[in-house]
């Protein structure tokens, strides 16, 4: 690999090579110009084989203007786990990777870790530290910028407002990271918004998201940022037709220096994800109606798949279940439920494979209740009354029933400064009762907390009266007091920042404990 040089190298090259029946990722291109880094999710020669999320595979741009076929990138930035590059440094010395690695060298998504040039290598990723760094979600993306001054990403964390949100973490003077913040209500919707990147000057952010009505199921959308705090943000915008399709398209990457950008596309692709490039000289297609987008573009590579069409005021709902320790899919029962007269309740069933689809009135808000066998249930709120979009891909994630799993009763809310719970906190109360009842061997330790303010003892004393009231409601309920145990923990064991409102609300929490089965 020829890294460390400035980009001077043509990159537009053609990629038949690459792109395979695979799923391409996260294509980033080396300072150079000459190397191209791609994730590759379920090959059949990633470390962890076919089940492996994705594993750094990297191209090299020939003679012919024609990017390789994919190399392995190795085992050292490899394992099977999911592994991605967040860029380079100005110099292309170091190479920035999503994720964390143990003593072991496996790879996980609670921060990024550096690997630095080594003659035509890179050596052993070292782990960089960001405070209160979390991510639920099964993988990590984001982008560093050249100066290595900023780190934007996706992630699923405690405080998200929907799914994956956006967050910042900055670099100070003392080589220190900032913790994250969340980017804000402009960006970031209930829905998913993923694969952040950034301009060279860090005044541009480019991101997908499938929480905005758009051409396909995640478009590509960029913003300005428009102050130094980084958390300001215009009216994200729509990259239009020349770049978003019915499809799903993701990781944008703009290389203005060399009038191109890069992205992927599920849109006439050679299987799924495929890398795909923009260039400024390209025409951009006439303007679409991204009303009808879905019935009105054809695809003219493969064979047009004919769905049923979606009546008016009607969005159709798909994804999978996943189990949160191994990320394999499993077999679940979705339940979405609106409290509005009139709308009956929906289910659907998540095959191993072939997850699940529904099409529910856009019109109310839902409880949305994800059940499996041997897993704790799961219990998220949808809102869809101005929900523009005619699909919406929601994937879950269920945790396994084992000793030592913790579960964040996240709708379990009370009244500030008192043990009264809040109405909405019974929908999640009520689905913790049905697990123990459909678990009857499983005993429980409740755990309550809040943020550091006030007197700790008085912390330790509200945060127990609080497990108190949760161990009352599921014990008048019928189950069998013996089976749970509670503690009040105050403000000792925080999970973010107390310094702002805003990550304080995190550390005032509920959870459950397995601790017998």
């Amino acid at each position: 690999m020829s890294i460390g040089q400035p980009m001077v190298a043509d990159s537009t090259g053609t990629f038949d090579l690459l792109n395979s029946p695979y799923d391409e990722l996260d294509p980033i291109i080396s300072p150079d110009g000459r190397t191209l880094y791609v994730t590759i999710a379920n090959h059949p020669n990633n470390v962890g084989g076919k089940k492996d999320p994705g594993d750094i595979w990297y191209s090299v741009l020939n003679e012919n203007n024609q990017w390789s076929a994919p190399i392995h990138a190795g085992p050292h930035l490899n394992n099977r786990g999911f592994n991605g590059v967040a860029g380079f440094s100005d110099n292309g010395n170091n190479l920035f990777l999503l994720s964390h690695y143990d003593a072991a060298g496996q790879a996980r998504t609670q921060g990024i870790a550096v690997a630095r040039r080594s003659g035509s290598d890179w050596s052993a990723p070292e782990n960089i530290a960001i405070p209160y760094f979390q991510n639920k979600s099964e993988s990590l993306s984001g982008y560093i910028l050249p100066d290595e001054s900023a780190f934007v990403f996706s992630a699923e964390t405690y405080g998200t407002r929907g799914v994956e949100d956006l967050y910042i973490t900055l670099k100070d003077s003392n080589g220190k990271w900032s913790e994250p913040r969340n980017l804000g209500s402009v960006i970031n919707t209930q829905f998913q918004e993923l694969s952040p990147s950034l301009s060279d000057d860090g005044r541009t952010l480019y991101f997908s998201s499938n929480g905005r009505k758009g051409f396909g199921s995640f478009d590509i959308y960029s913003s300005s940022r428009l102050d130094d705090t980084w958390l300001n943000w215009s009216e994200p915008k729509n990259l239009g037709p020349d770049i978003n399709t019915e499809g799903r398209d993701l990781y944008y990457h703009d290389y203005s220096s060399q009038e191109f950008s890069l992205f992927t596309s599920t849109k006439n692709s050679d299987g799924y994800g495929d890398v795909k490039m923009h260039k400024r000289s390209d025409q951009p297609p006439a303007p679409k109606d991204t009303t009808n987008v879905v019935a009105a573009v054809k695809t003219t590579t493969t064979p047009p798949v004919t769905t049923p069409a979606i009546p008016d005021n009607r969005v159709r709902i798909y994804g999978k279940v996943l189990n949160a320790k191994t990320n394999e899919f499993i077999q679940a029962k979705i339940t979405f439920n609106a409290p509005t007269p009139g709308q009956q309740r929906k289910d659907a069933t998540a095959g191993v494979e072939a997850g699940y689809s529904l099409v529910v009135p856009a019109v109310s808000e839902y409880v949305v209740k994800i059940e499996a066998a041997g897993y704790v249930s799961s219990l998220e709120k949808l809102d869809i009354k101005t929900y523009e979009m005619k699909e919406l891909e929601m994937n879950f994630k269920l945790q396994p029933v084992e000793v030592g799993t913790t579960v964040n009763l996240k709708n379990v809310l009370f009244e500030q400064g008192k043990t009264n719970l809040l109405p909405q906190s019974y929908d999640e109360l009520d689905m913790v009762i049905s697990f123990l009842k459909s678990n009857p061997n499983v005993k429980i330790e409740l755990a309550g907390h809040t943020d550091n303010r006030g007197i700790p003892a008085q912390n330790v004393k509200l945060s127990q009266a609080r497990v108190d009231k949760v161990k009352e409601y599921l014990t008048e309920k019928g189950v069998d007091k013996k089976r749970i145990s509670g503690k009040g923990y105050g403000g000792a064991m925080p999970i973010a920042n107390n310094d702002n409102e805003e990550t304080r609300q995190l550390n005032r929490r509920v959870e459950f404990i397995i601790k017998k089965l």
